[in-house]
């Protein structure tokens, strides 16, 4: 009895001793540094993509009337109003795309009672471009130089009643900037020169052939919504 209670004594005493060295080998939790806060920061501001638009404004010009008797120049004027539609590439701060427009234009001037086709109007009923863009961006602003295509028309009409209109083809240059304040929508102001040529109205309805010019100075501005 006594020999059996003096091995119990002994073998708790082992365990006692062994405890402190088997804890030391059992791994010890591994502390993490909390990560640092960092807020939210939005993707940088593009240009790349389609947009559909409204532009207006407003265009003064020239027109040269030549035939019998000489020349007169008057100066059509008046609002323009339209839809504007494009694409733009971006590689980097590099902006290019093209775009295209349409306008109704209200620009138009009278002769006075000269020679050639005293007191004849000339007109300019629509104005449409297509036109490339290249412009470098300082994030949400985009100043930009453009040129292309026109296309309009040159309608020439006399007191008495006869008018012809003659389509053409033309050229456009210029230049604008724009911003974009509210994603996805951007605003423009935009300067082009447009030369449309000159087109013909016969002697059967002005009496006497007389060619008329077109040169113009537009000045717009439009909101595009980007896709």
């Amino acid at each position: 009895m006594h020999r059996t209670a003096a091995a119990l004594t002994l073998g708790l005493f082992a365990i006692l001793i062994a405890s402190p060295s088997s804890a030391a080998d059992l791994p010890r939790p591994m502390y993490r540094k909390a990560p640092v806060y960092q807020p939210y920061a939005p993707p940088p501001f593009t240009w790349q993509g389609f947009y559909i638009g409204v532009n207006g404004g407003y265009g003064w010009g020239d027109s040269t009337l030549t035939g019998v008797g000489g020349t007169s120049t008057i100066h059509p004027n008046g609002a323009l109003l339209g839809p504007t539609v494009g694409y733009n590439f971006q590689l980097g701060s590099f902006v290019a795309g093209l775009e295209g427009d349409i306008d109704y234009s209200w620009m138009r001037d009278t002769n006075g009672p000269v020679a050639p086709c005293a007191g004849c109007e000339v007109r300019n009923h629509y104005l449409a471009t297509i036109r490339g863009r290249l412009g470098y961006a300082w994030d949400r602003w985009l100043p930009y130089v453009t040129g292309g295509a026109a296309f309009g028309d040159i309608e020439t009409s006399t007191p008495a009643g006869g008018s012809q209109f003659t389509d053409k083809v033309g050229w456009a240059l210029g230049g604008g900037i724009e911003y974009a304040f509210a994603s996805p929508w951007s605003a423009k102001i935009e300067y082009l020169y447009t030369d449309l040529g000159t087109a013909t109205c016969d002697a059967a309805h002005c009496g006497t052939s007389t060619d008329a010019s077109f040169r113009a100075n537009t000045v717009r501005i439009g909101i595009n919504y980007h896709y």
